[in-house]
């Protein structure tokens, strides 16, 4: 796993857009980047949900993980963030438009919560 440092509470607001990490250490990244967060902070998510497997079986050109470990459910979020606020919490069909690699219907799973 590559280290990560900064100081604890030194961030306000932490963005993960469509950072899917393996999926051996994916909630290990959420927790530590909780650790940078301070208290009131705000988490920004969204990235492609299992779901969107389907999605890549009849359209590979909307792009995403082939992983479906990689992925992610609402479980699995509630799960990494435990301890945060849900603001928003879904999942929810998209239409990707982005260049040659994202094009299409696919599934992503959007959070938004506070420390």
């Amino acid at each position: 796993m590559q280290q990560i440092s900064f100081n604890t509470g030194q961030f306000d607001v932490i963005a993960l857009i469509y950072a899917h990490f393996p999926a051996n250490i994916k909630s290990l990244y959420h927790k530590m980047l909780n650790n940078y967060l301070r208290k009131g902070g705000l988490i920004i998510f969204e990235a492609f949900s299992k779901r969107h497997m389907d999605y890549v079986s009849k359209n590979e050109k909307v792009g995403g993980p082939k992983d479906l470990e990689s992925l992610f459910s609402i479980d699995e979020i509630k799960s990494d963030f435990a301890n945060y606020e849900i603001i928003e919490l879904e999942e929810k069909e998209i239409e990707l438009n982005e260049g040659l690699y994202h094009n299409g219907k696919g599934s992503v799973i959007r959070f938004v919560g506070r420390k």
